[in-house]
């Protein structure tokens, strides 16, 4: 293992700690008497459900780890060990790493979520990942609204060598996207980053307007945009099913980003949208920096979350 590999992995370990604290705290009070019986299944189902597992994904992996355990002699790493191996099952078909389509110039990355999930910090760590393996990327300002959006993202773009188009706030956003579009295309770029304004999934007139820019888009390729990715804060816990929910049914949004897990005990959601949804998780952020990105693989996350070495 390389040492960039292994520092990603100290990171995601200090990073999911408020998570497997609480897990690993549960397992051990709910094993009391070495054996998994009812009383210690019924703690460790509490246990994942307050990390935010949700009760279904919680009653699945506790039937599963029934199956096999139960009513036998177990300590508290062979627990740990079997929920990450549950847990992993789970998450594997969702851990798709952001593909480039090297058939579309550019590929056009459209980047929805709320206010304060992190939309513009991780368009500028993608931007710095890709740049640094020889791509060339456009980043669109789309944020509108908020000039603290565009000033955010023109530092990405001064750190990472990448050329920001922007407009005067309260610009039309849709505008902006279309034309962006046609400078990617004409310059020869291979990735087009659009950010957008953070919006709460209840606003109607917001959520057209992301609908809108997408109509735009296709104006120019009827396939665009070729990634749609809903950004998540993992703060948030269960609501985060309520932004998929709507943020799907507006924008057809077809991968996930989550980002603040080192900022909350409620990790377990992700493996709770994984068992809902079913949508690809492509990437998790554990901290500021901006190597703090990285793409999303299923066992390290499980085995951490549980308090696991990877």
């Amino acid at each position: 293992m390389n040492e960039k590999s292994t520092n990603w992995l100290s990171q995601l370990r200090v990073g999911l700690a408020q998570t497997s604290e609480k897990i690993t705290n549960g397992i051990s009070e709910a094993l009391t008497h070495g054996t998994l019986d009812f009383h210690t299944l019924q703690k460790l189902e509490e246990t994942l459900i307050s990390a935010d597992m949700g009760v279904t994904t919680a009653e699945k992996i506790c039937q599963k780890l029934s199956r096999t355990k139960f009513n036998k002699n177990i300590n508290d790493k062979e627990i740990r060990e079997a929920l990450a191996e549950h847990i992993t099952q789970i998450l594997k078909p969702v851990a798709v790493p952001l593909s480039v389509d090297s058939k579309t110039f550019p590929h056009v990355i459209l980047v929805v979520g709320v206010n304060g999930s992190g939309k513009t910090t991780t368009i500028g760590k993608l931007a710095k990942m890709w740049s640094e393996e020889g791509k060339s990327v456009l980043l669109a300002a789309g944020d509108t609204f908020r000039a603290g959006a565009v000033d955010q993202l023109r530092i990405w773009g001064q750190r990472t060598g990448c050329l920001v188009f922007a407009r005067d706030t309260g610009s039309d956003p849709a505008g902006l996207a279309f034309d962006a579009f046609e400078l990617a295309r004409r310059d020869k770029k291979e990735l087009l980053l659009i950010d957008t304004a953070g919006r709460l999934q209840s606003r109607e007139d917001l959520m057209d307007e992301l609908a809108k820019i997408i109509r735009v888009l296709r104006k120019l390729d009827p396939t665009a945009p070729h990634s749609c990715i809903l950004v998540l804060d993992a703060t948030v816990g269960q609501n985060a099913h309520s932004q998929v929910e709507n943020f799907k049914n507006i924008t057809e949004i077809n991968g996930l980003i989550l980002t603040k897990l080192d900022g909350t005990a409620r990790g377990g959601v992700l493996v709770a949208l994984a068992e809902r949804f079913g949508l690809p998780v492509h990437a998790v952020g554990v901290g500021e920096g901006e190597n703090d990105l990285r793409p999303f693989s299923a066992q390290s996350f499980a085995r951490n979350l549980v308090g696991l070495n990877s």
